[in-house]
């Protein structure tokens, strides 16, 4: 596991945030994940005018460093500038899970220096994950 720098994934997500399209909801987040590489991926929420085609920031940082090749995740920060700390959505705990132990810290920051912090478990307790459909049994087959 690497050591993780939460001051720079803070710096990162904040970033991200900057660059949040969210013209319908006013509320832009911004995430950073720690790769187990080491690497650092950003994303952020970009809304759409139909609003199921929205894309959360947790999911938009997963997917860019899927492309890039990592599949093992050590951590994640969530940066709203919103004066409650915003853990994860529900469907961006799910795809958390795909990736993260249910050990791996989830973070939560904001414009005035709080942070709160979860484990993935605590955040999605039992969580379906692909273990599930490795040691699923075929009906009929």
């Amino acid at each position: 596991m690497s050591e993780i720098n939460w001051t720079a994934l803070q710096q990162a997500a904040k970033d991200a945030a900057a660059q949040a399209y969210a013209p319908y909801s006013k509320f832009p987040v911004g995430v950073a994940v720690l790769a187990a590489s080491g690497k650092v991926y950003t994303g952020c929420n970009v809304e759409n005018a139909s609003y199921g085609g929205t894309i959360c920031a947790e999911r938009n940082a997963i997917a860019a460093a899927v492309v890039a090749g990592e599949r093992k995740f050590e951590a994640l920060v969530v940066y709203t500038p919103q004066t409650m700390l915003t853990p994860p959505c529900g469907i961006c705990r799910q795809v958390i899970a795909e990736f993260f132990s249910p050990d791996a810290p989830v973070a939560s920051c904001n414009h005035m220096q709080q942070q709160q912090q979860w484990t993935l478990g605590e955040l999605l307790p039992a969580a379906f994950t692909p273990t599930y459909l490795a040691n699923s049994t075929k009906v009929g087959a």
